[in-house]
């Protein structure tokens, strides 16, 4: 019902309206495992930087791109035969969202990533790319000690809900924007509950809090 009532909004104003409703997960990092998938000869993942000639094909706007690494995140890269077919960002403390006016702040920032924009080529996606880019992601962060990788899905994207069900996800809040032009209404998980904005200098919080040791086993 809400996936309809936003469409008809986002229609209606000419994409000036939307209805963004977030899930926020906790996905656990696994330390001394072995990837959920085997190596292929075809199929790379790696990390990579600004300089590197994939980025050319990467779909979202060059100054997206650029902002990112300036950011300090960390780019995963998936080809195919040479062939770009996928990426995975990672941040650290804390990860400004660019869909709607809101920061989310991890906690404790020492043993907490954020996860965020895994896209997959569409014709790679019923492949196991998901899966190597999160291999490769999962073993940096553990090198890193990181134990959780915080994330949030769009409760309208299914299809990713699932995809990280199967790797162990834990649902820690869940929290709604409505945006008409400058006008944003925030009804978040925490106080105040509901943020009123009419500019970007005035941008909601959310901390998110992993969960403890004992729910990583």
């Amino acid at each position: 019902m809400l996936y309809l009532v936003n469409r008809t909004l986002q229609k209606a104003s000419g994409n000036r309206a939307l209805i963004a409703r977030y899930h926020f997960f906790a996905q656990p990092v696994r330390a001394h495992t072995e990837p959920a998938v085997r190596a292929s000869s075809k199929s790379l993942v790696r990390a990579i930087n600004l300089d590197d000639p994939i980025v050319k094909a990467f779909p979202r706007p060059p100054h997206v791109i650029v902002q990112r690494f300036r950011n300090g995140a960390t780019c995963f890269t998936a080809e195919h035969d040479g062939q770009f077919s996928g990426f995975l960002w990672l941040a650290r403390n804390a990860y400004d969202e660019d869909e709607v006016r809101c920061r989310y702040e991890l906690e404790p920032q020492a043993s907490c990533a954020w996860d965020y924009d895994i896209y997959v080529e569409p014709r790679y996606r019923i492949g196991r790319t998901f899966a190597r880019l999160w291999d490769a992601a999962n073993a940096h962060l553990a090198e890193q000690g990181v134990r959780w990788s915080l994330s949030r899905i769009s409760s309208f994207n299914v299809a990713s809900i699932a995809a990280h069900k199967r790797l162990g996800i834990t649902k820690l809040c869940s929290a709604t924007f409505v945006v008409v032009g400058r006008l944003q209404v925030s009804f978040l998980p925490a106080p105040p509950y509901i943020h009123v904005s009419a500019d970007g200098a005035k941008t909601p919080v959310i901390r998110l809090q992993a969960p403890s040791r004992s729910e990583a086993t």
